[in-house]
């Protein structure tokens, strides 16, 4: 018997309502083998309740471009959960992606392969490649 998928939730930091890149990574993730909830745009204490509720085990962010934003959401994941890995992606300067780095979260910013999210969630989440 195999183990249960492991669970990410994705979510949206901005009201940009731009969704072709999370869509395409969450089916990559899928087409991996992990479990992907769809949490859409909520705030940070929704990310945090559905992180806990829905017991992911990885929490990937779409970040809008307000850094500040997303460092209020990863404090209050790291207060309720402080084991729980995060990364994010979208559309992430340099300066944003230092800024997240220092904060222990990876980042794809545009031009990041599929290959390289899957593998990252694979490691983050202590999964062998190809067994999510």
């Amino acid at each position: 018997m195999s183990a249960p998928a492991r669970r990410i939730l994705l979510v949206k930091t901005a009201l940009d309502g731009h969704w072709r890149g999370l869509s395409v990574v969450a089916r990559a993730l899928r087409d991996a083998g992990f479990h992907v909830i769809m949490g859409g745009m909520i705030t940070g204490p929704e990310i945090v309740r559905a992180a806990i509720d829905e017991d992911v085990d990885l929490v990937g962010l779409n970040v809008g471009g307000h850094a500040a934003v997303v460092e209020r959401i990863i404090a209050e994941l790291r207060a309720a959960r402080p084991e729980l890995p995060i990364f994010a992606g979208g559309v992430l300067p340099p300066s944003t992606c230092r800024r997240l780095a220092e904060l222990g979260v990876e980042t794809y910013p545009p031009g990041s392969s599929l290959e390289q999210i899957v593998e990252a969630a694979q490691r983050l989440t202590g999964v062998e490649a190809g067994k999510a």
